[in-house]
C-alpha cells in the first residue's frame, strides 16, 4: 500500500459557504477582497453581510435550488459575493472565460440553462447576444449600463435570504466547462463536497496563514482559481489581492505595493 506522507484529510459534511466564511464575522475589518487597479475592499466583516443580501435579492427574483447563474465576468472581489450568494440559495455557478464570443456564450448558456447572469459594463453587448439567444432571464451587471441590472441592487434587497436544505453531496454547487480539447466545452458538475474536499486537500500541504496575501490573477471562471485562489484564501482568513488580466508591470506593482506573500502562476508569467 502506498500512503501518503501528509495525515488523513476529513471532510466535514457542511455546504461550501458555511465552510468557507464561517469564520469571516471574526476577522471583523481585515480586507478579504481588494481589486488591485483601483484599491476597492471587501473587508472579512463585509464580505457574508453582502453575500445574504445578494443570496435575499436573487430569492426574491424567485431564483434557488438548483437553478443555474452565470458569472462572465473577469476577477474581480465582487465575484466572490455573487458566487457565494447562488451557493446560499442552493443555486448553481456557471463560469465563462471573459474572452468568449457570444456565439460561444450562448452555447454554453444554453447547455446549463442559466437564468441570470452578471457581467461587466464592457462585455454587456456580448453578453446580451448570446442572453437572448439562450433563455437568460436576467442580465446583472458590476457597475452601471443601460440594458442591465447593476449588481448593487440585488444587494440592496433588504430581506433575509429563504432557508434552502443542502445535500453537501449530492447538490451541484459550481458548473465549471472543459477546454473543449476533445470536442465542445462540457460541463463538469461539482457538488459542495467536492470543493469542500478540494480545499481540505489543499490546505493539507500549502498551510496558507492567516497573514498572508495572495495575488488572484489565475482567473475565477478556471477551476484552479475558483477554488486555490479564491475560495482556499478566504477560509484561511488571507487577503486575496484580484487582477482582472495579466500585465507584467502591473502584476509586478502590485506584488510590491500590496507585499504579496503567496503567488500562484503558471509557466508563461514564470517566463515573463
Amino acid at each position: 500500500m502506498i500512503r501518503s506522507p501528509f495525515p488523513d484529510v476529513e471532510i466535514p459534511d457542511v455546504s461550501l459557504t458555511d465552510f468557507v466564511l464561517g469564520g469571516a464575522v471574526g476577522l471583523g475589518d481585515k480586507p478579504a477582497l481588494i481589486d488591485a487597479p483601483s484599491g476597492r475592499t471587501i473587508t472579512y466583516a463585509q464580505l457574508p453581510e453582502y453575500v445574504r443580501a445578494a443570496a435575499a435579492g436573487l430569492g426574491e427574483r424567485g431564483f434557488g435550488k438548483g437553478d443555474v447563474f452565470a458569472h462572465y465576468a473577469p476577477n474581480l472581489p465582487e465575484y466572490a459575493v455573487a458566487f457565494h450568494a447562488v451557493a446560499t440559495v442552493g443555486g448553481v455557478n456557471t463560469t465563462a472565460n471573459p474572452l468568449l464570443t457570444a456565439d460561444e456564450l450562448a452555447s454554453q448558456l444554453r447547455d446549463c440553462g442559466a437564468r441570470l447572469l452578471v457581467t461587466l459594463p464592457e462585455l454587456l453587448e456580448k453578453a446580451t447576444t448570446a442572453a437572448e439567444r439562450s433563455g437568460v432571464e436576467e442580465i446583472f451587471v458590476y457597475g452601471e449600463a443601460e440594458g442591465a441590472t447593476p449588481f448593487a441592487l440585488l444587494c440592496r434587497a433588504g430581506g433575509e435570504p429563504p432557508e434552502v436544505e443542502i445535500d453537501p453531496g449530492n447538490d451541484v454547487v459550481a458548473l465549471p466547462y472543459s477546454s473543449g480539447t476533445t470536442g465542445l466545452p462540457k460541463g463538469v458538475m461539482l457538488t459542495h463536497r467536492n470543493l469542500v474536499a478540494n480545499i481540505c486537500q489543499t490546505i493539507a500541504h500549502q498551510r496558507l496563514r492567516e497573514d498572508e496575501r495572495v495575488i488572484a490573477v489565475l482567473p475565477f471562471f478556471h477551476i484552479y482559481g475558483l477554488v486555490v485562489l479564491m475560495n482556499l484564501p478566504l477560509y484561511c482568513g488571507a487577503t486575496v489581492v484580484t487582477m482582472p488580466r495579466f500585465d507584467l508591470a502591473e502584476f509586478l506593482r502590485v506584488l510590491q505595493d500590496y507585499r504579496i506573500t503567496r503567488a500562484w502562476v503558471v509557466p508563461p508569467i514564470v517566463l515573463a
